[in-house]
């Protein structure tokens, strides 16, 4: 990896390593990492990225469970990964268990099987969609051929991911085809479109947001060949603080962008929440932020503002 590459993966884990001690993660309403122990009334997780802290929290009958669908306490064994939303009074709401996502552009397509690339920071993937799976995939997903997009929440599996649902509809144009805003068209104070979520960055730095408009020069971590999506941006550089609105249940927070969307921005898509929200991939949160601003990991997005800069009188995270 060059010296600059480095340096600049030393500056990010700098700024946005997991605060040490469990009394800012109890600030925190969405948590993840992985499940140490588990008993009907309480969880206790190893947090990702947070040097070995543990989080003990409790759990009731109304705590829903999701693994691959609807589970159940069975499904919190030790080793697995869980995000947890918790209440205001720190109880587990909801815990998804081994979820994860895979998004980016198809490159082959096998027999019950997807091979996808993800993006420059997120590698590739190998997906299996089981018979079961395949039909409401192919209802959102019509174009499972190389070269189109695909968006599926998964859950993990000893052989990799397995698809068990859609996470939106197909763009309904090549990953190449998209068509970039008009070089003149006015950049909004505030953006409004889609919000999503991704995985891939646990335990290196602390949550928060891929941007799909990092400034690709010097050295504010922009990717060269990213798209510049649909929806005019402006531009921000690694280490930027963006507030972000989710417009279905009201929540908002200060959120660090921590990566380049690069793979966002080539998704045109509407989110159907709470509302046809405006076209284009405004921000991708990591999951616990994604779930501590109340969205449900497995619909897979929400309705968005997005404003540069942080909210005043807002502080701590999500």
């Amino acid at each position: 990896m060059p010296t600059t590459h480095l340096r600049r993966a030393a500056h990010r884990r700098a700024l946005f390593a997991a605060p040490e001690g469990r009394e800012a993660a109890r600030s925190a309403p969405g948590v993840s990492g992985m499940v140490l122990d588990a008993s009907p009334h309480l969880l206790v997780v190893a947090e990702a990225g947070a040097r070995g802290a543990e989080t003990r929290i409790a759990m009731s009958e109304d705590t829903a469970i999701w693994h691959g669908g609807r589970g159940g306490p069975a499904a919190l064994r030790p080793g697995r990964s869980v995000v947890v939303r918790r209440t205001g009074g720190g109880r587990a709401d909801r815990i998804w268990v081994g979820i994860g996502r895979v998004s980016g552009t198809i490159l082959a397509c096998g027999r019950g099987t997807v091979e996808v690339d993800m993006g420059p920071h997120r590698g590739r993937a190998h997906v299996v969609i089981p018979p079961s799976v395949l039909g409401p995939v192919l209802v959102r997903h019509p174009r499972l051929e190389p070269g189109y997009l695909i968006d599926v929440i998964c859950v993990g599996t000893p052989g990799g991911p397995q698809a068990v649902r859609p996470g939106t509809s197909q763009p309904g144009y090549r990953a190449a085809d998209l068509a970039a805003p008009e070089a003149a068209a006015p950049v909004p104070r505030e953006l409004r479109g889609t919000a999503t979520w991704f995985g891939g960055v646990e335990g290196e730095w602390r949550d928060g947001a891929s941007y799909p408009a990092v400034d690709p020069e010097g050295d504010a971590g922009g990717c060269a060949d990213a798209p510049t999506g649909c929806a005019p941006m402006p531009y921000l550089s690694i280490g930027s603080q963006i507030t972000v609105r989710n417009d279905c249940a009201g929540l908002s927070a200060p959120v660090p962008v921590i990566e380049c969307g690069c793979t966002a921005a080539r998704f045109c898509d509407r989110c159907v929440e709470c509302d046809a929200s405006p076209r284009g991939r405004i921000v991708e949160l990591t999951p616990a932020a994604f779930a501590g601003l109340g969205g449900d990991l497995a619909a897979g997005c929400f309705n968005a503002t997005v404003r540069p800069g942080g909210p005043r009188g807002m502080e701590g995270p999500w």
